[in-house]
């Protein structure tokens, strides 16, 4: 479990070690070259490798012959024990672009899906400790968080017309899915997730063509439908008028004409090319 220590501060031995230094040259200088020896071989073989500098948002974990001791989060210039061995740890976010890879979906549909994901050590004994490589780590667990989450989702409604969430339409819900699926695998290493967002999403190259006329034709009925419900009611409103101004008197046969030319006109996907009828109505 992560424990965090704050050492000494790192001037006051600075401070020693430069006077040990003089000592030692001093020595040497009066012909007590053995003493002075001796006093430079401390300063610089004991004393000399244990400072350390810890930068904003960094930390080291620090280990005595396999003994875990702590972890020094906070920023400054410190001096600790010259046989402590430091690991560093940066607890900066990292962005890690996820590789767009190849999956299948709900149906089977083999989809392209990547992602974003945004990522800090919170516990920096877990990162060090209990896996190896804590990035490479994060990178193979988020590729397999992707995995599963593409197949649970159907990449969007016109296979799975039954689908209230799906990878294309919503994304909210998506990632926030993806996000609780990465976290919960990466526990055991102590990190925490910030964010995680598909960034990339399409069907794959042998079917998309295929999918991308089914996704026209689906649009170009529903476009259709649009068209045809709207001129049913602007043909039924032209009548309703017609009937109550007594513009004209039409009897079912003239009714049904003219329902079919207003329709043909309305519906159709060219303009109209108009005819002048310089006869009577039944000419």
């Amino acid at each position: 479990m992560e424990k965090t220590i704050k050492p000494s501060s790192g001037w006051l031995m600075l401070i020693v070690m430069f006077l040990m230094i003089a000592g030692g040259i001093y020595l040497i200088v009066e012909t007590y070259f053995l003493i002075g020896a001796i006093l430079l071989g401390l300063a610089f073989i004991v004393i000399l490798p244990g400072f350390i500098a810890v930068e904003p948002n960094s930390s080291r974990v620090l280990n005595l012959f396999g003994t875990y001791i702590g972890t020094v989060k906070e920023s400054g210039f410190f001096y600790i024990n010259p046989f402590y061995s430091r690991k560093k740890v940066s607890q900066r976010a990292v962005t890690l672009d996820v590789p767009t890879i190849k999956v299948n979906d709900k149906q089977g549909n083999p989809i392209m899906i990547g992602a974003v994901v945004m990522y800090r050590v919170k516990d920096t004994y877990k990162a060090a400790f209990d896996v190896e490589n804590y990035p490479e780590f994060v990178k193979i667990q988020s590729e397999a968080a992707i995995r599963k989450l593409a197949g649970h989702y159907s990449y969007d409604n016109i296979e799975d017309e039954s689908a209230s969430v799906t990878l294309r339409t919503n994304s909210d819900e998506v990632n926030h899915q993806l996000v609780e699926e990465i976290s919960e695998r990466l526990q055991i290493a102590g990190i925490e997730i910030i964010e995680a967002r598909i960034n990339n999403l399409a069907y794959a190259t042998e079917i998309a063509q295929a999918m991308l006329q089914r996704q026209q034709a689906t649009a170009i009925v529903a476009a259709r439908s649009k068209i045809v419900e709207g001129a049913v009611g602007m043909v039924e409103m032209a009548l309703e008028q017609l009937s109550r101004k007594q513009i004209i008197d039409l009897d079912e046969e003239k009714k049904a004409a003219m329902v079919s030319n207003l329709l043909v006109v309305l519906c159709g996907d060219r303009n109209a090319q108009p005819v002048v009828n310089t006869g009577t109505l039944h000419q």
